[in-house]
C-alpha cells in the first residue's frame, strides 16, 4: 500500500483510540461532549504522536461535521479565509456544521490567530488547534479564552505495544498479510524505543518489517531492530517546551541535592543534542544561585568543567560537566546571595539616585579635598581587627539594610558568626 502504516491504522471510532484515558474514559467531560454531539472549540496540547489529529477527526465524525484542516506551518491568512468561506457555504447551503482543525497553531502570529476570533464567536465553525508548545506562551489570550485546553500525554509503553499488536494482526490495513513475524521481546523493544510517540512506533514497525521482508526472512531479527534504532530516538526539542522542562528538572534536582536525578536529566539533555555551552552557563548559575557561599568551591568547579569541555571536546569533556553537576548536587545549599542580590536590586530600582557620602568619595585632586571628599574616611586596616566599627557605607538618606542573611549550612555558618561579631562591635561603637 502507498499510504504509510501510521495513516492506514488511524482508528475509526473512540473504541479503537489508544491512550489519553484521562480525557476519554467513560464519564470524562470530553468523552461526554463527543458522545452528545456537542463539540466546543478546543486546543490539544501534547508531544508529537499522541493522537491530536486523530482525535480531532474522530470528534468531527461523531458530530457529523465537515472536517477542514490547515497547517500553520504552510498556511497564512489566505488559507484561513478560504476555510472560512467554505464553512460559511456549508452552513448556508446545507446547514452543516464545520470543524476547522489547525495543526501547529502556535506557528501562527498574533494577527493570524486573531483572524479566527469572529468566526469562532458567531459559530461559523468549531475551532480545534493542535500544538506541541505551551499555549500560555504561544497563543493569544483572546483565542485561549474561547477554547478549552486539553493536555495530551505521551503514550505509555503498553499503549505502544497495543498499537504494534493491532497493526500486526490487521490483514487489511496493517501488516498481518506480510508473512513476517516479530516476537514479543522485539515488540517490547520497539514500544520502549518509540518514546511515547504512536506515529513513531508504527513507522519503526513498518521499517523493520520491510527490512526483514527485503532479506526474505520469516521473522524480524534482533539485529534488524537494533540497526533501525541505532540513530537514537529520544524526544528533545532544542527550543521548545520539552527543552525548558528538562533544564528546569536538572536545576531543581541540583537544588534538591539529588545527584542521581541531576545526572539523569543532564544525560537526557546531552543525549538529545543540547549545546553543552548552554548547559554550562546554567550550571554556573546554579553554583551561584543555589550553593553560593555555603561552598564557594562550587562556582570554581563549574567554571573548571566549562574550561575542561572547551579544551577536551565532547568525548572527554562531558565527564567534567557530570563531575560539576554531581558536586553541586551534593554541596551544602544557600540562596542567601541570590536573595540578597534581588533585594538590593529591588531597592536600587525603587529608590532615587542617592548621592555617595562625602567620606566614601575618592579625592585625587586638591579641589576635591577642599570640598570634603574622603574627609573623615576611616581606613579599615588602621582599625582594630581591620574593622571600622560603627562606620556607615550607605547613602546618608538611605536607611541601613541587611540584605545578606547567611544560612546555617556549610561555610556560611562561619560567615554568619563573623557578621554577628561585627554587628556587636557596631552597636558598641554607636553607644
Amino acid at each position: 500500500m502507498s499510504r504509510p502504516l501510521a495513516d492506514r491504522m488511524r482508528p475509526k471510532d473512540l473504541g479503537g483510540y489508544i491512550g489519553q484515558k484521562h480525557l476519554l474514559a467513560e464519564g470524562k467531560p470530553l468523552r461526554q461532549s463527543i458522545a452528545n454531539g456537542q463539540p466546543h472549540s478546543m486546543i490539544f496540547w501534547g508531544p508529537p504522536g499522541t493522537g491530536k489529529t486523530t482525535l480531532a477527526k474522530l470528534i468531527a465524525g461523531y458530530c457529523e461535521a465537515e472536517f477542514l484542516t490547515i497547517s500553520a506551518v504552510l498556511a497564512g491568512v489566505k488559507e484561513v479565509r478560504a476555510a472560512v468561506a467554505r464553512a460559511q457555504q456549508l452552513q448556508q447551503e446545507q446547514g452543516r456544521q464545520t470543524m476547522l482543525f489547525v495543526d501547529e497553531v502556535h506557528r501562527f502570529n498574533k494577527s493570524q490567530q486573531d483572524a479566527f476570533l469572529p468566526y469562532v464567536e458567531n459559530g461559523t465553525f468549531t475551532f480545534i488547534g493542535a500544538t506541541t508548545e505551551n499555549p500560555s506562551f504561544e497563543l493569544n489570550n483572546a483565542l485561549l479564552s474561547r477554547a478549552r485546553v486539553y493536555v495530551l500525554t505521551s503514550l505509555e509503553p503498553e499503549d505502544c505495544r497495543e498499537i504494534i499488536d493491532r497493526a500486526m494482526s490487521d490483514e487489511v490495513l496493517g501488516l498481518g498479510d506480510r508473512g513476517v513475524e516479530i516476537d514479543p521481546a522485539l515488540r517490547d523493544m520497539l514500544a520502549q524505543a518509540s518514546d511515547g510517540d504512536g506515529r513513531r512506533v508504527l513507522n519503526l514497525l513498518e521499517i523493520v518489517i520491510d527490512l526483514a521482508d527485503s532479506k526474505d526472512q520469516p521473522s524480524v531479527s534482533e539485529e534488524d531492530v537494533l540497526s533501525v534504532l541505532a540513530g537514537g530516538l529520544r524526544r528533545f526539542d532544542k527550543g521548545g517546551e520539552a527543552f525548558y522542562d528538562q533544564i528546569s528538572a536538572l536545576h531543581k534536582s541540583v537544588r534538591g541535592s539529588s545527584p542521581d536525578a541531576s545526572l539523569y536529566w543532564l544525560c537526557r539533555m546531552l543525549d538529545g543534542g543540547c549545546d553543552p555551552v548552554y548547559l554550562m552557563r546554567r550550571i554556573v548559575r546554579m553554583a551561584s544561585e543555589d550553593i553560593g557561599n555555603a561552598d564557594p568551591r562550587g562556582l570554581r568547579i563549574a567554571l573548571d568543567a566549562w574550561e575542561s569541555y572547551e579544551k577536551l571536546g565532547k568525548a572527554e569533556g562531558e565527564l567534567a560537566i557530570a563531575q560539576a553537576v554531581v558536586y553541586l548536587a551534593c554541596a551544602p545549599k544557600s540562596n542567601a546571595v541570590y536573595s540578597a542580590f534581588n533585594a538590593a536590586m529591588a531597592d536600587v530600582r525603587s529608590q532615587g539616585s542617592s548621592e555617595v557620602p562625602l567620606h566614601l568619595r575618592n579625592a585625587p585632586t586638591k579641589l576635591m579635598k577642599d570640598l570634603g571628599y574622603a574627609k573623615e574616611y576611616r581606613y579599615a586596616h588602621n582599625e582594630p581587627d581591620a574593622y571600622a566599627a560603627g562606620e556607615n557605607y550607605f547613602p546618608e538618606d538611605f536607611a541601613e539594610r541587611q540584605y545578606y542573611q547567611p544560612v546555617n549550612r556549610g561555610l556560611e555558618i562561619q560567615i554568619s558568626d563573623k557578621l554577628a561579631r561585627l554587628r556587636v562591635l557596631d552597636e558598641k561603637a554607636k553607644k
